[in-house]
């Protein structure tokens, strides 16, 4: 068990029960999460290049039996035409992402890009971690040791949400940083974008990234509190409003999912994945979502 100062971050033992739902997945889903992928240039031939350790998830076919007879360990072979997928996790660290009660919507964005990265690693995959607000605040590039597990845990469990946010920009800075094409995991609330979000993802879709959108939300953001009076406060403006969320609850849904569906929409149209992952609910349900396990995925 991972621990932070005040809040644990990542419970591996919890954690480790999605070992046999990637085994699951990778036959579902096309091998669409799987821990191994071949890479584009299929004309080359195979040169076998490495043994690896076999882990939970790795293609039975790949086995060297002959090895296994010698040792008793099983060991799998690796060519010259296949390589580690890279998993690229940009989190949201603006102060909206630092709204909720029980659970804030950063504490739970950590807590999924932990979770992610202990997945992934474990499949032996490499992992890169990118903060930002309105700008990339950190960059933690690609790799797939236990270790490096543990600085990507120790950067989610020091993070705190401050300033405002655009996606944009910090998106056209990842650019520079993000060499090796592979997944692009973007984890925020998306407050304040538009469809120039979707133009700037479409220069990773050009690259051939695969892309899924993580919408972290929160109840009152999606329904509005049940107060007589409140007074609303901009977290990254510091703008104040006072007013009878009664009055106004109809007209706010109608626009919320407007905004939802807009970032549905334009997901779908370039086949990018997009999920609404709510904070009152436990933030497994959104590794089963990445994984492709909810109904309807």
């Amino acid at each position: 068990m991972i621990e932070g100062s005040k809040k644990k971050i990542l419970d591996l033992e919890e954690v480790s029960r999605f070992d046999n739902m990637l085994v699951f997945a990778k036959s579902v889903v096309d091998g669409y999460f799987s821990g191994r992928h071949k890479a584009i240039n299929y004309g080359c031939s195979a040169q076998f290049k490495d043994y690896k350790a076999y882990q939970s998830g790795d293609e039975i076919s790949k086995i060297d039996w002959q090895l296994y007879g010698r040792t008793k360990k099983l060991f799998t072979k690796h060519f010259d035409n296949e390589t580690d997928m890279v998993i690229y996790l940009v989190v949201d660290m603006s102060a909206s992402m630092g709204y909720g009660e029980d659970v804030s919507k950063n504490l739970l964005a950590a807590r999924i890009a932990a979770a992610l990265s202990y997945l992934m690693i474990n499949q032996g995959d490499k992992v890169s971690l990118i903060l930002f607000d309105t700008k990339v605040k950190s960059y933690t590039p690609p790799g797939g040791t236990r270790k490096h597990l543990y600085n990507i845990v120790q950067d989610l469990e020091k993070a705190q949400p401050s300033l405002q946010t655009d996606l944009c920009g910090a998106l056209e800075e990842c650019q520079g940083l993000l060499k090796k094409r592979g997944r692009l995991i973007v984890i925020s609330d998306f407050w304040g974008e538009d469809s120039r979000l979707f133009d700037t993802l479409s220069l990773f879709l050009h690259r051939k990234f695969e892309i899924l959108l993580m919408q972290i939300m929160d109840d009152d953001e999606l329904h509005l509190p049940q107060y007589d009076n409140a007074c609303f406060i901009d977290m990254e403006t510091g703008e104040e409003i006072q007013l009878e969320p009664d009055e106004i609850r109809s007209q706010y849904r109608k626009n919320m999912q407007s905004f939802l569906d807009q970032l549905a929409q334009h997901s779908e149209t370039r086949r990018i994945r997009y999920n609404i992952i709510n904070t009152k609910g436990p933030y497994l349900e959104a590794i089963e979502s990445y994984l492709g396990f909810r109904k309807g995925n």
